[in-house]
């Protein structure tokens, strides 16, 4: 390994001799005085080790406290400065001190698809990247200080599995700090799954709405279908789950994705029960923007601004194709064991553009006071190729001898491992939460 920038120490030989054993107690002395007094006033000891780690200088800090430094962004108590920071532009930093923030193997509520140290993955460094946005800091995650802020009050994300992902990423780093298993708990009911922290009165909860309006996918288990159907006008079924929520976190861009050339979205219009059904096909974007209609004009009815915070989450990149990043396509994620370290790395097969459209319709609630808050996490996530499952989950379906002579076509190159990068995009949230 390469160490670049090491300065050049000068030693001067001394004569052997009674000057040599002088000079030796005087720097005994010296340095046992300098360490007693550095005992004495409290002084942590922080060792850092530069690392030339591919294209990118890994730092890991060792100190006592394990606190990261607080600079530009936040105060050193966690609090946010006067000046604003982009947290979507920055690079990965390997830290093994302060990440992860949890344990994938210790949290009672991890969910089987996303637990891969579990079933079997051994490299666990895509545990240890933190995001360091480029001239500030991101707030440090305290749980403690999040379930005060959500006491008495009900947090729902609301989407599809990369949704879930990201709520069950939020449980284990909130359940860590209950260490009473009697004062959590978790309960399934249909498309409703519910945490809660019994002792502030929180809960954190996922409803499974991946296309948001009404569709033939609205099954939590049951919804592989042959084609998708969403009825363009039906929202309140879903909406009645999170009206009276405080906080509420939207995702919907997976399953607009094409899955095929000619794939495309069926919509129905009116019901067969009232006799003016009316089913038309669309290209899959111009379905996502009648879903996204309905759902703003569902939320400049129905939200209490002064009560109901709202965010959409960015676009979660896949990494199926890995010749995005100079691999071949026929090992899509597999074996990635490290992140893309060009700054500004964009790849040609994650669509922006779904996410421009969420902004300019959500912009449309501006005048009634209404802010819908966009986590912006797909460049951030777009670097992260080896943050995948890949074969390391539990598979609910027996493999063929097919699949197992060929891991890479069951690789799951689309949700992510646990602990790791949809803890990110909850320090994102837990930073508008807390300071924003």
């Amino acid at each position: 390994m390469k160490t670049e920038g090491t300065p050049k120490m000068t030693v001067l030989h001394a004569p052997v001799g009674v000057r040599s054993i002088v000079s030796s107690l005087v720097a005994f002395f010296i340095v046992a005085s300098s360490v007693t007094f550095l005992l004495g006033r409290g002084q942590e000891a922080q060792v850092q080790m530069a690392v030339e780690h591919g294209r990118q200088e890994v730092q890991v800090k060792l100190e006592a406290g394990l606190q990261e430094p607080a600079i530009r962004g936040t105060t050193e108590a966690g609090e946010a400065s006067e000046e604003e920071c982009n947290w979507s532009r920055g690079r990965w930093v390997y830290d093994n001190v302060s990440r992860p923030l949890y344990s994938g193997l210790k949290c009672a509520f991890i969910f089987p698809e996303v637990a891969c140290d579990k079933y079997g993955r051994k490299d666990v460094m895509y545990q240890h990247w933190r995001w360091q946005p480029h001239g500030c800091d991101l707030p440090r995650f305290d749980a403690t200080k999040l379930l005060e802020k959500l006491r008495n009050k009900r947090l729902v994300f609301v989407g599809d599995s990369v949704n879930r992902n990201q709520w069950v990423s939020l449980v284990c780093m909130v359940e860590a700090s209950i260490p009473d298993d009697r004062l959590k708990t978790r309960i399934f009911n249909g498309s409703l799954i519910s945490f809660k922290a019994l002792e502030y009165n929180a809960t954190i909860d996922f409803y499974w709405s991946p296309l948001l309006v009404e569709s033939n996918s609205d099954n939590p288990i049951i919804h592989r279908v042959e084609y998708r159907i969403i009825r363009a006008d039906r929202i309140e079924k879903h909406a009645s789950v999170w009206r009276d929520a405080d906080i509420i976190v939207f995702n919907s861009y997976l399953w607009w994705r094409k899955q095929k050339d000619d794939m495309r979205m069926k919509v129905m219009y009116g019901s067969f029960e009232d006799g003016d059904a009316k089913l038309d096909e669309m290209e899959m974007v111009d379905g996502f923007e009648i879903a996204l209609k309905k759902l703003t004009e569902w939320l400049g009815d129905n939200i209490d601004k002064n009560k109901t915070r709202i965010f959409f989450a960015g676009s979660s990149p896949t990494h199926s194709w890995a010749s995005n990043w100079g691999g071949e396509d026929r090992n899509k994620c597999l074996n990635e064991t490290e992140p893309i370290y060009k700054i500004g790395y964009k790849a040609a097969t994650t669509d922006y553009s779904l996410m421009a459209k969420a902004k300019s319709y959500f912009k449309t609630l501006e005048p009634k006071g209404i802010q819908v808050q966009i986590l912006n996490i797909t460049e951030l996530s777009d670097y992260r190729k080896d943050g995948h499952p890949t074969v390391f989950r539990r598979q609910f379906v027996p493999l063929t001898k097919e699949q197992i002579a060929d891991p890479a076509s069951y690789a799951d190159c689309t949700h992510w491992c646990l602990p790791g990068v949809p803890d990110v995009w909850n320090e994102f949230l837990y930073g508008y939460l807390m300071y924003k």
